[in-house]
């Protein structure tokens, strides 16, 4: 549990980090950073 906090404030931070920059964050990437979310929220309600 610790692990996947780990991975998503990791990669919530990266998405910060790209915005902060005023780099364009792809449609894709908040794609794919949503479907992970769904996914752990998924787990998480099922235990």
């Amino acid at each position: 549990m610790k692990r996947l906090a780990e991975v998503f404030a990791e990669e919530r931070s990266n998405l910060e980090q790209q915005w902060d920059r005023g780099d364009s964050v792809s449609t894709e990437d908040l794609r794919i950073a949503l479907q992970r979310y769904r996914t752990f929220f998924q787990r998480l309600l099922s235990v």
